[in-house]
């Protein structure tokens, strides 16, 4: 039989009894193959017009469905400035659109101190430097004398309290060389920051003539202050939450209609600021009267605007025509998502399917507004006007309502959905330094606890290093001053006794784990939270009780020496943990000013941990 069937009557076929001996007959309309391979038919040779004609007919050029083009476009939108902002437990102040939304919810205080101990040395020896400067020329010896009643004061290798310090051999040289050349210029701004208080009121000038010029440094040097760093004032503007290991802050808006759109953020820890960091809290009243706030009337608008609708064009685009092929350096091959991964699906939806459907409708928001757009008007090729309104709008519980770029709103009560445009003030690139300390919240299932190890530990001369290696350090340091101290008494025979195995009450764990212990969450039974605990210091022959080892970040010592506890809740250490840092960030904002900040980013951690602490061992005796 041949290769082809060919059908001279195919009415017959099916009138008459079937011919062929098939169960099914199916019946194409297409080109009849002469040859095996399809090589040259898949090539698309332009034979004529009329083979062109066919190809349109076939992908359905010649179909229409009565749809017109946009020719011209209405929008009607309402805008609003944020007006106010508010730091989680502190008050509400006027939203500052100078400043980076980032610097000014990230900003933390430069750790200067951590308790006795004197911190950030290079940054105080710079701000020193700088007023040197500033009074050089003024008297003959007053650079001197500044040195002299600011200066550092050299470090003591035999005393437990320069133990920071003389521990760590870096630290130590660092210090010794600034002491007597080099001025502490933070000790003078905190002298400067007392009303009525001048840099010459602790020195004795030559020429009373002298004091108005360094009076005028004076402010020259405030100032240089304030711009070198941004950081918050006294217990003001420190949106960092402690127990929750993140920042938590609220804005608002006033609204059309009266009222105000409030706007919160409980859980930013990401390094870069955007809309989808905040939501809507419904039924609230606002965050209350601000004085300098601006007033609803003149940050309220309303505006019509026409444009005419522009047909999108991207890389790699699908080509209209059937034989025109797009650019190959473009390949959505390439592309391969996962079933959850919504963002590379949808963008692959778009540029796959109907991409020639889609038109840009221009519309310009300034950063720090929240905006609303009430309708659009279209006006098509066939004079037809349609007015769009939001897809996104409807009941907010409706889990069949779709929308994109939208705020969630808080709660599950029946209201309607809020489908404002959220564009805030936040820097498109900001340069991170290098953690100046760093912890990691992990969860020891062995002891049963959780340890906070200090992975990253400032150094007093401005420098850090790895925790585990700090720890060891100062514990041969405070080793070395009890061998110092005269000799040991003996310690007592051991029994007589012909044991094999020695008892052991605990182990040693390193210097850098810090213990949070479980407690219950006041007024209740059930629930806990993480309290920071603190582990002795064990050496032999210590004649003295031990001490307890305090951490050395900043991100730990929170409430330290204040008598109140530091607790954590039990659900921001998973069993991942949590890894914390904090480092110096850099931006630069619309008017080229430069913003220097000291923020906090989060991490997952890589997983449990062992700390090795084991209670009441037998252990065998060495022969």
């Amino acid at each position: 039989m041949n290769d082809f069937v060919a059908l001279s009557n195919i009415e017959a076929v099916f009138t008459a009894k079937r011919t062929l001996p098939t169960v099914t007959l199916w019946n194409r309309l297409e080109g009849r193959p002469r040859r095996h391979d399809f090589d040259r038919a898949l090539q698309a040779e332009v034979r004529d017009a009329l083979w062109m004609l066919t190809k349109q007919w076939q992908m359905g050029e010649f179909k229409g469905d009565d749809a017109g083009s946009p020719i011209t476009a209405k929008v009607h939108f309402e805008t609003s400035q944020l007006t106010k902002y508010r730091p989680r437990g502190h008050d509400a102040e006027a939203f500052d659109d100078d400043v980076p939304l980032e610097a000014k919810v990230e900003q933390r205080p430069i750790p200067f101190e951590a308790g006795a101990q004197t911190m950030a040395i290079d940054i105080r020896a710079e701000m020193g430097r700088r007023w040197l400067k500033l009074v050089d020329g003024i008297e003959a010896g007053l650079r001197q004398k500044f040195i002299n009643e600011f200066g550092f004061d050299a470090p003591d290798p035999s005393a437990a309290a320069d133990a920071a310090i003389c521990a760590h051999l870096d630290s130590w040289q660092a210090v010794s060389a600034l002491a007597g050349r080099a001025m502490d210029g933070y000790e003078l701004l905190l002298w400067l920051r007392t009303p009525g208080q001048h840099a010459h009121d602790r020195i004795t000038l030559d020429n009373a003539a002298s004091a108005g010029p360094i009076e005028d440094a004076e402010a020259v040097f405030l100032a240089w202050y304030e711009r070198l760093f941004y950081q918050p004032d006294e217990g003001v503007g420190d949106a960092w939450q402690p127990p929750k290991l993140e920042y938590a802050f609220d804005t608002s808006a006033p609204v059309h209609g009266g009222g105000e759109a409030h706007l919160t953020a409980d859980e930013y820890f990401h390094g870069h600021l955007d809309w989808y960091n905040l939501d809507f809290e419904p039924g609230g009243n606002g965050l209350g009267p601000v004085a300098d706030a601006p007033a609803p009337a003149d940050v309220l608008d309303a505006t019509t605007s026409s444009f005419l609708p522009t047909p999108i064009s991207f890389e790699g685009m699908p080509h209209t025509r059937w034989w025109r092929f797009e650019d190959g350096s473009t390949n959505f091959g390439d592309v391969d998502p996962d079933t959850t991964e919504i963002n590379k699906l949808l963008v692959m939806e778009f540029a796959l399917v109907y991409a020639n459907d889609w038109f840009m409708l221009p519309l310009t928001m300034p950063a720090g507004t929240l905006s609303k757009v009430r309708g659009l008007s279209v006006t098509n090729v066939f004079g037809e006007r349609l007015w769009i309104e939001a897809a996104g709008k409807g009941d907010d519980e409706d889990w069949q309502r779709w929308s994109m770029y939208n705020l969630a709103t808080r709660g599950s009560d029946d209201i309607p959905a809020d489908t404002s445009l959220l564009v805030i003030p936040s820097a498109p690139k900001i340069h991170e330094g290098r953690p100046l300390e760093a912890a990691e919240l992990i969860r020891d299932e062995v002891a049963n606890m959780v340890w906070g190890i200090e992975t990253r530990v400032p150094l007093p001369h401005g420098q850090s290093r790895f925790g585990r290696r700090t720890g060891h350090e100062t514990r041969r340091y405070f080793k070395r001053l009890i061998e110092e101290g005269g000799p040991l008494p003996d310690p007592p025979d051991p029994l007589e006794n012909d044991a094999a195995w020695r008892y052991r009450v605990m182990t040693r764990v390193p210097e850098n784990w810090i213990p949070f212990v479980p407690v219950h969450v006041p007024g209740s039974t059930r629930e806990i939270q993480l309290r920071r605990a603190a582990m002795p210091r064990l050496i032999d022959g210590d004649p003295n009780p031990p001490e307890p080892i305090r951490p050395r970040t900043a991100l730990l010592r929170h409430n330290l020496g204040s008598g109140d506890p530091y607790d954590v809740h039990e659900e921001e250490v998973p069993r991942a943990g949590a890894k914390v840092s904090q480092s110096f960030q850099r931006t630069r904002w619309y008017g080229g000013e430069v913003f220097t900040w000291l923020g906090v980013r989060k991490q997952t951690g890589r997983g449990e941990k062992s700390s090795g602490l084991r209670f009441d061992q037998l252990r065998r005796k060495k022969r």
